[in-house]
């Protein structure tokens, strides 16, 4: 019979487990989706002077590059960032599993697969929403990247590609990751249209399908499902979240306008942290300062910080500034100073 202690320290494990499980789930209320060439290091640092609480994404980094490139160089960021996910891109079991155990050092709170890419170079290596057409495939790819981490391994996808019925695809394609493993889910609510359509244009011309998503967390109620695409403002991302959905991932309205976005999002989780724009400019100075000591250039960090006063005054002398003199040799901590004054004098 077990004793005491053996039923107690069950229970209080299978308690912490629970909780992780719950912390886990609400880190996705609201997320800034991984954008290539701009959620690099220093832009996810920024944002999160902003929230405490939203999960953040780098760039999409491809399996091989993991595998045979500078691993430091494609893998390394700041502590402050968490919770932070990697964003994985690649279509091959065996490289992927690697990639993801030579990230594990690393410390990322998730591992994401990319199925919802629709640029050339992405599809001629078969993967990113290529990979609608091949559930089976991502299936195989996550579990082979589960065998190699015990963070969770979660998929980002379309909701179809090309000629594809969503209604027929989208519920398969969940079904077969979801008996995977996967639980948690993030659909862009659009199709990609993979001949005819630039990635630019697979942003803006399919059109949102954003009650399909909805349906889907009707028929998958276990599982995390999170929805991104076309979503502007933190109050749409509060409706989605009062609709039932887990949560909400916004990507350019977030980085053009990121004060509108993240200043205030933690109320999402009960918490008050909410900084004044010039504060947050303000914190990014040792951040800064640290980069420009090792041998960085100010226009590395400034160039994600360009949206911080949209819609407030001086918020155009503050871009002019930092675009004119941040790309300077030698530029500094002056500059941001400059481009600080033109906001808090006009607003004065």
């Amino acid at each position: 019979m077990r004793g005491y202690q053996d039923v107690f320290g069950s229970g209080r494990k299978l308690g912490q487990r629970i909780e992780e499980k719950m912390k886990e789930k609400q880190s996705h209320k609201l997320s800034v989706a991984p954008m290539m060439d701009w959620t690099d290091r220093h832009c996810r640092v920024f944002h999160r002077q902003m929230t405490q609480r939203a999960m953040l994404y780098t760039e999409m980094v491809t399996a091989p590059a993991i595998v045979y490139g500078p691993k430091p160089r494609l893998l390394d960021y700041s502590p402050q960032e968490h919770p932070v996910a990697l964003q994985l891109g690649g279509a091959d079991p065996s490289e992927l599993s690697q990639a993801v155990r030579l990230a594990q050092p690393w410390g990322y709170d998730e591992i994401n697969l990319n199925c919802g890419c629709p640029s050339d170079r992405v599809q001629s290596g078969c993967f990113g929403a290529i990979l609608m057409e091949r559930p089976e495939l991502v299936a195989t790819c996550v579990r082979a990247m589960q065998g190699e981490t015990g963070v969770p391994v979660t998929v980002k996808c379309r909701i179809g590609v090309d000629d594809q019925d969503p209604e027929d695809i989208l519920p398969r394609f969940i079904d077969a990751i979801a008996t995977a493993g996967v639980r948690h889910v993030i659909i862009h609510a659009r199709k990609a249209w993979l001949q005819g359509l630039s990635p630019k244009e697979n942003r803006e011309i399919p059109p949102l399908d954003h009650d399909l998503v909805l349906r889907m967390k009707q028929r998958f109620p276990e599982l995390t499902l999170c929805i991104n695409g076309g979503i502007t403002t933190l109050d749409q991302a509060k409706g989605f979240l009062d609709k039932g959905l887990d949560g909400v991932m916004i990507g350019r309205a977030a980085y053009h306008d990121p004060a509108s976005i993240l200043i205030g999002a933690d109320a999402l989780w009960g918490e008050s942290h909410a900084p004044d724009p010039v504060a947050v400019a303000h914190a990014m100075r040792p951040y800064i300062a640290d980069h420009l000591a090792a041998g960085g250039r100010l226009h590395q960090i400034t160039r994600h910080m360009l949206g911080l006063f949209t819609g407030r005054p001086g918020a155009r002398s503050w871009r002019r500034v930092l675009s004119e003199r941040a790309s300077r040799d030698g530029a500094g901590l002056e500059v941001l100073d400059l481009a600080l004054e033109q906001v808090t004098s006009q607003a004065a």
